[in-house]
């Protein structure tokens, strides 16, 4: 196979395992958030208050809650990005996709807390610190972040569609 063609076989992988695994992630990441404190328009208008601040963000409206949602699915499909650029090199993290996936959450938790959100324009909590939730905030990263961008990432490299996975899953239970 010549350079030129397995370059392009490459790209035809990463795009599907990116956007499948930065989608799923995303809006399981975003259902999780809705369900742990309700008020999406609100949540998503708190992601967008991270760019433009939080009185613009808050009092913007429908525009807002755009610019949160297509933010929060930008910084997914970079995780998963990320997630599929370092596979290259490192193939362990496909081979034991869910173990990895759960680290990968972590790590992309910590990444946003300690990184993304002190420099954003997020208003900073003056909450207590909760142990509770951060296990919770824990979880839902490993889970709804880190495990669908490292499966996705995996089947591509198998070459089955995360929808193949599920049509397998839902046949044998």
């Amino acid at each position: 196979m010549s350079t030129s063609a397995a370059t392009l076989q490459g790209r035809a992988k990463a795009l599907p395992a990116i956007l499948w695994g930065g989608l799923a992630a995303g809006v399981l990441d975003l259902s999780a958030a809705f369900l742990r404190w309700g008020k999406p328009i609100r949540i998503t208008q708190g992601i967008a208050s991270g760019l433009i601040g939080p009185q613009a963000a808050f009092q913007g409206g429908w525009g807002t809650v755009a610019l949160g949602t297509a933010l929060h699915f930008l910084i997914a499909l970079s995780a998963a990005a990320v997630f599929y650029a370092a596979s290259r090199k490192l193939t362990f993290l496909t081979r034991r996709a869910v173990l990895w996936g759960f680290l990968y959450g972590i790590a992309v938790y910590m990444f946003m807390s300690w990184i993304v959100l002190p420099l954003s324009a997020f208003p900073k909590s003056n909450a207590p610190f909760s142990m509770s939730g951060l296990v919770i905030s824990l979880l839902t990263h490993m889970f709804c972040v880190g495990l669908p961008i490292a499966l996705a990432v995996r089947k591509a490299d198998v070459g089955l569609r995360p929808s193949d996975l599920s049509r397998k899953i839902s046949a044998r239970i």
